[in-house]
């Protein structure tokens, strides 16, 4: 019988004793399920940005700490964001965000 993973108190700032890779430029990711589907924390640092991407299936993305903006607003602590099949935006965040990434297929960077 497999095992589930286990992440405590991510809400509570638990992400910040976990260890992270290098993602994109000021970006790094903790990895809770590589692949496809994919569940990553994604910690950007203050002005960091996540270049014109499209979505080839569903996405979310809840707010840990901090903000990030796209085209379409602005999202803080505790926003959860669905991005549909087909949508396409950047992001960036202005003085940095951790948030908990979900997608069953990769995004395509344009």
């Amino acid at each position: 019988m497999l095992e589930p993973k286990i992440t405590r108190d991510l809400i509570g700032g638990g992400w910040k004793d976990l260890a992270y890779e290098p993602f994109k430029p000021g970006i790094v990711a903790h990895w809770l399920l590589k692949g496809e589907p994919g569940v990553a924390i994604l910690w950007y640092e203050p002005g960091a940005q996540a270049p014109m991407h499209l979505h080839v299936d569903v996405e979310t993305i809840l707010v840990l700490d901090g903000s990030q903006t796209d085209e379409f607003g602005t999202y803080e602590k505790g926003d959860y964001v669905i991005n549909p099949r087909g949508s396409r935006h950047s992001v960036h965040s202005r003085d940095g965000c951790v948030v908990l990434l979900t997608y069953t297929k990769p995004v395509r960077f344009l």
